[in-house]
């Protein structure tokens, strides 16, 4: 279990006012889901949570508010909140949603040859494919996740990367529950999109990008029906 969070000097009248305590709480909690620590249909409860934060009831109810929002959490009335279990449905929905969100992100990100974080997408990129051929398949995930941020981030909408940075976080966890180790280990795909973002070429970095997610929502169609 974590250790305790150190949430202090806060009062039932400051936890009404404050997003602070509920942001930590919301990402501590969150943290737990996508690393297995908490596994779909354990119970959260309020009296737990606010005794390990040190706070009341109030930001706890908040954060888990948030975490049902996001997709983690469940909240059902009178029986209180339980780590989600995703369906096959809607993590096909899920991922259909990501698609356009990173299609439109890929095209944003070329039409500005990658932004500030060009040379950091390049060098993913390159660690991607220097893991991929050593087998490192452990280092893979984290980068795929990295690739995927970087190319938000150089879309240069920070609305579109805060949606993406949400979605995407499910989509990690969707794929964890479903597969013991995620197979996306092939870098042809992301260095050919990044190669069309850095080279401005939006409607080729869409079409990759679409292409490559397309992907895995056929091997997670497959999983479901198998």
């Amino acid at each position: 279990m974590l250790a305790k969070a150190k949430v202090e000097g806060v009062t039932a009248a400051d936890d009404a006012n404050s997003r602070a305590p509920r942001a930590e709480i919301a990402h501590a909690v969150r943290e737990d889901i996508l690393a297995g620590r908490l596994a779909p249909g354990d119970r959260l409860r309020e009296a737990d949570l606010a005794e390990r934060f040190g706070v009341s009831r109030v930001p706890i109810r908040e954060a888990l508010s948030q975490l049902d929002s996001e997709g983690f959490v469940t909240l059902v009335r009178y029986r209180g909140a339980t780590v989600s279990a995703t369906s096959g449905e809607a993590a096909l929905e899920l991922l259909q949603v990501r698609r356009g969100l990173e299609v439109l992100a890929a095209q944003l990100a070329a039409e500005r040859h990658g932004g500030e974080v060009a040379e950091e997408l390049a060098r993913v990129v390159e660690i991607g494919r220097s893991a991929d051929v050593s087998e490192a398949r452990d280092e893979l995930p984290s980068l795929v996740m990295r690739f995927h941020s970087l190319v938000a981030e150089a879309s240069g909408n920070h609305q579109l990367q805060k949606m993406l940075t949400q979605v995407l976080g499910r989509v990690s966890w969707i794929f964890d529950q479903r597969l013991e180790a995620r197979t996306d280990t092939s870098w042809s795909d992301h260095a050919v999109i990044a190669q069309a973002i850095l080279s401005g070429s939006p409607v080729q970095a869409g079409y990759l990008m679409g292409e490559h997610i397309a992907r895995d929502e056929a091997l997670l169609a497959e999983l479901e029906h198998s």
